[in-house]
């Protein structure tokens, strides 16, 4: 089984804390999510993210907090993720992909 971690720090001055809560600043599912996608994407450049099957947020971020993104090939079009910070689960789902056909620029 393959698998992939990284561990990452979003800054208190991220662009998203802006608006997502003044008072009580998370991060926002869809940035937690565009790690994902970017760390699945330097780790299988041939393919490509077809559609997000399942996704699930467990517990709130926030800025500065250390997490990790662990990615695991399920199968050959299936990639599951799990964020983590500590012991506690932030996020979980699956990720359809596939190969980029040769004729792909």
């Amino acid at each position: 089984m393959l698998e992939n971690k990284q561990h990452y720090c979003i800054p208190a001055t991220h662009p998203c804390f802006a608006g997502h809560f003044p008072s009580n600043p998370i991060v926002p599912g869809v940035v937690i999510l565009n790690f994902v996608e970017h760390q699945l994407l330097r780790w299988l450049p041939d393919y490509q993210i077809i559609s997000l099957a399942q996704a699930k947020f467990l517990h709130p971020l926030h800025p500065e907090e250390d997490f990790t993104i662990s990615l695991t090939l399920a199968s050959a079009r299936n990639i599951k993720f799990i964020c983590t910070r500590h012991t506690d689960i932030l996020a979980t789902g699956s990720l359809l992909i596939q190969e980029i056909g040769p004729n792909h620029d």
